[in-house]
């Protein structure tokens, strides 16, 4: 790995190693934010498993584990590409619940958290990219349409070769039967 990716993953999980961490210590600060957001995903969860719990200090926590395992995943580039979606998934409701400033009455404050929104639109950007970034390997796609690719070139040689061997074959027996008779 290149030493600009491994830094800029390291840079890119810092905010979500130390965040996560501060909201997993202390979760009751983000209850009035996040109460919103949880009594809409609360439902959608019930309905996957009942037995998770939604309160939403526990949904707080969830998120914050999610932000430390993930960053901690990213920085030491072990399964990266997923950690960075499981990032990105992390971030929505973060952003949602932290930075609504569409209802925000007060100018100042609205004003830091369409700042603060659109911060975290750009780390959505960045783990995106960090989602799609293959470290200079060939992708999966690219791989298997280049298996493709070489199958079918061996076909093809493999028909040539059968057709080839198949006139010789014609015109040895052609020619044995007139040397013979």
């Amino acid at each position: 790995m290149k030493p600009v990716r491994s830094l800029a993953r390291v840079m890119l999980s810092g905010i979500f190693v130390a965040s996560g961490a501060r909201n997993f210590k202390n979760p009751d600060r983000l209850v009035p934010a996040a109460k919103p957001v949880t009594d809409r995903v609360a439902p959608l969860i019930q309905n996957l498993h009942p037995r998770i719990p939604t309160d939403t200090v526990t949904l707080i926590r969830a998120n914050a584990t999610a932000q430390v395992v993930g960053g901690l995943m990213l920085a030491s580039g072990r399964f990266a590409r997923p950690a960075a979606l499981l990032l990105a998934g992390s971030l929505v409701p973060t952003t949602f619940a932290g930075h609504s400033f569409w209802n925000m009455d007060d100018p100042v404050q609205r004003n830091t958290n369409q700042i603060h929104f659109l911060k975290n639109v750009g780390l959505m950007g960045g783990l995106l990219l960090a989602a799609a970034d293959t470290g200079g390997k060939p992708g999966l796609r690219w791989r298997a349409g280049h298996r493709i690719d070489h199958s079918r070139r061996s076909v093809r040689r493999a028909v040539r070769t059968a057709r080839r061997e198949t006139k010789i074959a014609v015109r040895s027996a052609a020619t044995g039967r007139r040397l013979s008779g």
